[in-house]
Order: C-alpha cells, then sequence, then structure tokens
C-alpha cells in the first residue's frame, strides 16, 4: 500500500499511531466468537418459508401438516403478532418508524410484496427436519401484477402495493403510514416528497453560458457482507427475553424487537456478538421477533441463520434510483446553478433514503441557486436497507458525471474547476446549514498535487477520471465506563457494535487522556444491561461518539484520581497538577505519584475508581473525498480494467492510520463494483436470478490495483480530538470517477450502473 499523510500539529502520544487491534489475536485464531457460533443445549433451529411471488394476496396459512411431524415443536405466521399502528412513531435511534410496516416486513400479514417476504417459520430438533417443515405448511395465494421499477411504480394504472398509503411531505423525513377508513385518498405508490430551493435556480440558469442536463439510472445493489443474519433467542418463563445477535446496533434491535412484539424494552436484553460485516445491511430486524416468538411456542432457545439466497431475497439491499440533473455555468468556471429530481426505490416499504441524497448530489459545492426534487417509492422488491453512505453513489454519479461533462465543455481542468467551486466554512448547504471547517479545498489541493494526477496516461483506449464527494456523516448517543484495576490497566466498557477496530479506535481516546499504553486498556462491548443507550455503529459515528464518550469518561476518572493524590498528600486538590502521565504536587516537585501508583493504592484511599460518561454526542463531521482513477476500456469485449486507483480524504484526525486507510480502500473497492458489476437480475415475475456470490459479480483482488490512499488531516473543531467520519464518503466517487474515466478512454458517456462489459459495448454500438 502507498500510503500517504499529511500529518495534523495535534500533540498526540497514542492518536495518530498505528497499534495492534484488540480483536485481532481471537479474529485470526478462530477464537472470536460470531452470531452462528452461539449454541445451547436443547436449541432449536428455525427456518422461514417465503413468497414465491413478488405480489399477491395471502388469502389462507394451514401449518397443522407442519406442526404433526416429528421433530417439529413450533410455528409462527403473522397472525402471532399484535396488530400495531399503521402511522410513523419515533422508536429506537430517534428515527420515525411506521410500526405495521416494520411487522409486516417481518412477517407479511394480508399480502406478499416481494418474492422472498417472510410468510411464517417454524422451529425443530434440526435445521433440516425446519426445511422439511416449511413444504408442509400450505398457503392459498392470489397472485397479484407486480412492478419493479420505481418511474413505472409512479405512472398512472400500475398496480398498487399499499391501497391507503400516506404521502409523506415536508422538511423532515417521515417514512410513509397508512390513511385511516375514514380518510380521503388517492391510490398511489409514493411515500415521500420532498422539493428543497436554495436562491433563485431559473435565474442562475439564466446568467449560465454552458448547461449540461442528463438522465441516470441505478440498479439494486446489495451490501456484501460475508456473514449472513443470524440471531438465537430465549424467551424465558418470566417473560425475559434474551436475543444473541449479529447487527450494528443491538440497542436497536432490543427496541425494534420490543416495538413488533408490543413488549417494554426492558423485558429484553440483546447481546451483542462479533460482526462479520454490515456496511448498512444490518441495522433493521428481520428475525429476531421471529425466533422469539418461536422460542415462546416451543419453551426452549431458538437460532436462526439465514442462507445466502435468503440474504438476497429476504433482506434489505441498496436503493435502484432513476436521476435527471442539470447544472449550469459561466465561461470562467463559477457554477450559477444546478437541479435534480430523483426516484429512490424503497422496496415493498417505505424509507428510501432520499434525505441524504438530496445533500449528497451537488454537496460537494457552493452553489447559490440549487433545487432538488425527491420521490421515495414503493416497488415489488426487498424493504432497503442503507448501504455506506445511503443514497449517495447514485446521487453522486449523477453529480459528478455532469461536473465532467461541464469542465470538459469549458476546457477546465477538473480538479482547477472543483477548487474553484469546492464548498468550504460558511458554505450554505441546499438543506440550510452552513459548513463548519471542512477540508476539501485540501483535499483537492493535495489530489491536484498527487503523483498519479501528474503522471502521464500513455496508450490506446486508456482514460483517468477524478470525482469528488461529501457524506454528512451522522452521530447520536453513546455510553462509556472505564474500571481502573489495581496494577494500573483500564477495563473498558462501551456500546458500540465493532465492525471495523473501533474497540481499539476508542481505546485510543482514553490511553491519551490517561498517559497508559493503548494495551493497557481492555474494551469490551457491553449488552444492553450493561452499558448506557448507544446508537447504532452507522454513518460513520463509532469513533466519533464513543471515542468521545470514552475521552470525557476517561476525563471523570483523572479528576478522581487527583483527588485520590490530594488525599495521600494531605493537600488541596488545587495543588494538584497532571502532566507527562503523572500527577504531581505543584509546589514540591517531589510529591509524584504515576497512574500505577494510585491504582494500588485505591481500596485504601476510597475504593474503586470509575469513569463514566454518557451523553447525545452532537455536532457535524462531515466527510469530504477525492478519487482519482486509471482505465482502460477493451472496444471488442467493453470490459474495464482498472489501472491505477488513488483515495485521498479528509478524516480530521486519524486517530489509527492504519484503519482510515482501510476504509478508504474498503469504500473505494465496494464502489468499483457499483461500477462496473454488481445489480440483482430480477426477471418479469419479480424473481431475483443471481442469488449466490457466484452469480452476483462483486470484486475480488485480481480484478484491482492496489488502492493508494493520502489522508489529508484537517481536525474537525466540534470534536475533542478533531474526529470526523471517515467511512461513508469513500464508496461515492469510484462511480462517477470510472464513468468519467471511461468517457475519457472511449468517448462514450455512461449514465446507466452498472457499467458493465455488456453496457459499454450498447454504449459504443450507439455511438456508431
Amino acid at each position: 500500500m502507498n500510503a500517504m499523510s499529511a500529518q495534523s500539529d495535534a500533540p498526540y502520544k497514542v492518536l495518530g499511531t498505528r497499534p495492534i487491534r484488540h480483536d485481532g489475536l481471537d479474529k485470526v485464531t478462530g477464537q472470536a466468537k460470531y452470531g452462528a457460533d452461539v449454541n445451547f443445549t436443547g436449541m432449536l433451529y428455525g427456518k422461514i418459508l417465503r413468497s414465491p411471488h413478488a405480489h399477491a394476496v395471502i388469502k389462507s396459512i394451514d401449518a397443522s401438516r407442519a406442526l404433526e411431524m416429528p421433530g417439529v415443536k413450533s410455528v409462527v405466521t403473522s397472525a402471532d403478532l399484535p396488530l400495531l399502528s399503521a402511522r410513523p412513531v419515533d422508536v429506537a435511534e430517534g428515527a420515525a418508524l411506521n410500526p405495521r410496516f416494520l411487522s409486516n416486513n417481518v412477517l407479511a400479514a394480508d399480502k406478499a410484496l416481494y418474492k422472498g417476504h417472510a410468510i411464517a417459520a417454524v422451529a425443530a430438533d434440526s435445521p433440516h427436519v425446519a426445511e422439511q417443515a416449511l413444504a408442509l405448511i400450505q398457503v392459498d395465494f392470489e397472485p397479484l401484477p407486480s412492478v419493479l421499477d420505481g418511474k413505472e411504480a409512479m405512472e398512472p394504472g400500475a398496480p398498487i402495493l399499499h391501497p391507503r398509503l400516506y404521502l409523506s411531505e415536508g422538511v423532515f423525513f417521515r417514512p410513509g403510514g397508512l390513511l385511516d377508513e375514514s380518510e380521503d385518498s388517492t391510490p398511489s405508490n409514493v411515500a415521500s416528497h420532498f422539493d428543497l430551493e436554495l436562491g433563485d435556480p431559473e435565474q442562475g440558469f439564466a446568467e449560465a453560458d454552458v448547461v449540461v442536463e442528463r438522465d441516470f439510472h441505478t440498479k439494486t445493489v446489495h451490501q456484501g457482507y460475508i456473514e449472513p443474519h443470524t440471531a438465537t433467542a430465549r424467551w424465558d418463563p418470566d417473560g425475559r427475553i434474551t436475543i444473541w445477535d449479529s447487527s450494528q446496533g443491538h440497542f436497536s434491535m432490543r427496541d425494534l424487537t420490543a416495538l413488533v412484539l408490543d413488549l417494554p424494552v426492558s423485558q429484553i436484553k440483546v447481546v451483542p456478538m462479533e460482526v462479520g460485516g454490515g456496511f448498512g445491511g444490518k441495522l433493521h430486524v428481520f428475525i429476531e421477533p421471529v425466533a422469539a416468538l418461536l422460542s415462546k411456542k416451543a419453551g426452549r432457545p431458538v437460532k436462526i441463520t439465514l442462507t445466502r439466497a435468503e440474504e438476497f431475497e429476504g433482506t434489505g439491499p441498496t436503493s435502484a434510483a432513476h436521476i435527471h440533473a442539470k447544472i449550469g455555468a459561466t465561461k470562467d468556471g463559477r457554477i450559477t446553478a444546478a437541479e435534480a429530481t430523483m426516484v429512490y426505490e424503497a422496496g415493498a416499504f417505505p424509507g428510501a433514503p432520499i434525505n441524504l441524497a438530496i445533500s449528497t448530489v451537488f454537496g460537494p459545492y457552493d452553489i447559490k441557486n440549487i433545487r432538488v426534487e425527491a420521490y421515495d417509492v414503493v416497488v415489488n422488491k426487498p424493504k432497503c436497507s442503507p448501504y455506506r453512505a445511503p443514497g449517495g453513489p447514485p446521487a453522486g454519479f449523477a453529480g459528478e458525471t455532469l461536473v465532467d461533462e461541464l469542465c470538459e465543455k469549458l476546457s477546465m481542468d477538473p480538479l482547477e474547476f472543483r477548487l474553484l467551486n469546492g464548498a468550504k466554512e460558511g458554505t450554505r448547504r441546499i438543506t440550510g446549514q452552513d459548513f463548519r471547517r471542512v477540508g476539501f479545498l485540501e483535499t483537492l489541493q493535495a489530489a491536484k498535487d498527487h503523483p498519479h494526477y501528474q503522471s502521464p496516461l500513455d496508450g490506446p483506449n486508456r482514460g483517468r477520471g477524478v470525482a469528488a464527494a461529501v457524506c454528512a456523516n451522522i452521530s447520536g448517543p453513546s455510553a462509556a465506563v472505564l474500571n481502573l484495576n489495581q496494577d494500573g490497566t483500564v477495563s473498558l466498557v462501551e456500546g458500540s457494535p465493532d465492525l471495523a477496530g473501533s474497540r481499539t479506535a476508542v481505546s485510543m481516546h482514553v490511553a491519551e487522556v490517561l498517559g497508559i499504553p493503548v494495551m493497557d486498556v481492555h474494551p469490551s462491548i457491553g449488552d444492553t444491561d450493561s452499558i448506557g443507550f448507544t446508537a447504532f455503529t452507522a454513518g460513520s459515528s463509532a469513533t466519533y461518539k464513543t471515542g468521545w464518550a470514552c475521552y470525557e469518561a476517561a476525563q471523570d476518572m483523572l479528576r478522581q484520581l487527583k483527588q485520590r493524590a490530594a488525599l495521600i498528600w494531605d493537600v488541596s486538590e488545587d495543588d494538584v497538577d497532571w502532566s507527562e502521565s503523572q500527577f504531581f504536587h505543584k509546589s514540591d516537585p517531589e510529591l509524584q505519584l504515576t497512574i500505577k501508583q494510585l491504582a494500588a493504592r485505591t481500596n485504601a484511599t476510597g475504593g474503586p475508581v470509575v469513569g463514566r460518561a454518557a451523553g447525545n454526542w452532537g455536532g457535524e463531521s462531515p466527510g469530504f473525498a477525492v478519487h482519482i482513477v486509471d482505465v482502460e476500456v477493451d472496444p471488442e469485449t467493453g470490459k474495464t480494467q482498472i489501472l491505477r486507483y488513488t483515495a485521498l480524504q479528509d478524516p480530521g484526525t486519524a486517530v489509527h492510520p492504519s484503519y482510515v486507510e482501510s476504509q478508504l480502500q474498503g469504500g473505494a473497492v465496494q464502489g468499483l463494483g457499483w461500477a462496473l458489476n454488481e445489480e440483482y437480475f430480477f426477471n418479469d415475475n419479480g424473481q431475483m436470478q443471481n442469488t449466490s456470490y457466484l452469480d452476483y459479480r462483486m470484486p475480488i483482488s485480481t480484478d484491482l490495483p492496489m488502492i493508494d490512499t493520502q489522508l489529508v488531516e484537517v481536525p474537525n473543531p466540534g470534536h475533542p480530538t478533531g474526529v470526523r467520519g471517515v467511512g461513508e464518503v469513500s464508496i461515492i466517487p469510484p462511480v462517477p470517477a470510472v464513468a468519467n474515466a471511461i468517457y475519457n478512454a472511449i468517448g462514450v458517456r455512461m449514465n446507466t450502473l452498472p457499467m458493465s462489459p455488456g453496457a459499454v459495448l450498447e454504449a459504443l454500438w450507439e455511438k456508431g
């Protein structure tokens, strides 16, 4: 890896280093425990019956023959679930959800709304018996016409998924609900509609010397995690439920399971296991309530582990999208106006990430006149889930392709153009907020100066493309507890599931404050009964919020240790100071104590020392990235070969540079897969045709060169250690960067994803 870093001037001793990750030994030796590793005496195995139809009325379900089968202990359907409200409510992370839709996605009620929709579930002594029992459940379906495309779903006469779907419009994202019978309604598949405007776009376009516009279309894509969804539930006779879960947020799994089962959250404990990938795909509840109900009926623990085909057909991919975008600029390169109309597919239930797409499409630029309209549309596909920078890649594909075309028409260097128009501190976004200190211009300049951009690119059918992106990232509540051991080490309990080394990153915050080696901090992730509420690991938030909580918990521990030192010396706390990993008396240099020395005397000076912190760690941490890619296109086959790739990004303070570099590389690889290969293939009946990793084409190591990286550290003033979110934005630039490179290689503008060999050939043939 060719990694470069422009280091900040912050005087850190631990932050910015590259220690071995705390979970490394367990993972390389196979000792780490994942969801499927949970086993109990008497445990049953759950299997789920899924709809063979993309759209069908469920007239009846008869499970009597399955229940009579030897080894079968319980069967559940939607009839075992409480009837919940059909209006949005604020639950879990404070987000708006529709309880009825959530429940109906877990187990279909009146209708099956996609091929793979869960209909019923069986628990048996073995997975083989459970599978056999599924075939004995008789379901009377009445197939209905289906609709698989968002734009087609908006047309008059399209099949309607939810006859009384409520249209949500306004500034804040509220997933649609169902209207009451007494309310008038026009049947529609549009769940949400937003129309945001800044300035006067019409006037802005009138001032432009050059205007470009295009239509773009992207397909449904999977997150591509390795470990499938798995959960084990035990419903005890006292009514308490314990769930061992593979998810990105055990508190949200607790809260959502409680919502579906209509139980108080105090009745459910969720134990987090190691997570074998998620990327946003493990934020929704799918199998947890089902396993719990099966356990209640059977009186034994029940484990459900999905197959790969179930992952594709029965969980949440990202949204396909249609985007019409337009941008204009003066002849000297100033953007005067931009607008976009976006249709994002939600799948069977509302909730496409259109709010994030709105802020992404032209987000990297200072544009005074801008308008974006977006639609959240239901179709007969699995309910969408977030995927790394949710909504970002399609939006970035549209925006950055147009920016590149604008540069071509103006005969301007693409990075010079972006430097001229790039967002900076004070830039007003379409959502109305102003950026605080960001490092976009610095990252652009680093890209322009990079040896990759400065190097020649020789040879036929070769092209270089660049693209930029921003992702807002998120934060949320988090808690941390530190226990000082008598040998001077510190036990840390925190609540962020670890997907990419966050245990080490947050431990580094503790070590930095306390002045101890990072390996003297022993982190663990507490279950929902053992640590305060912590929002899910998503939106590049774990190191930001839980690192902040750990920083404050360490400060709390320092305050208590200062009191202990004052007690030992029989002086005022005001006389005690801290520096260079030691407490010392301000006027008597002979009085000094290390943390280890104090730790050995804690019981004699008042008992255990416990540092605590909890809060809703707000503020912003937008991530800006610039990517450079060289490609070679074979005009005979349409294959695009990646020759060289460089990802540059502002991570704020790079807490663990190796982790940051790997996030840039991982996001780039996923974005390249989205750009060149990945898509769900559906037949006319809504059945996915490529439900395995043999058929769903993801990049492999031989497809790509090493992804070079450069970190441009511009510390975030809104975080005590300067942290910004890192993991999201890196997936956005690869898509338009490759599209721009293909154009420079063969003179064809691609406007459909993926840019597969067949799609490239069709574009070449159309060009003639």
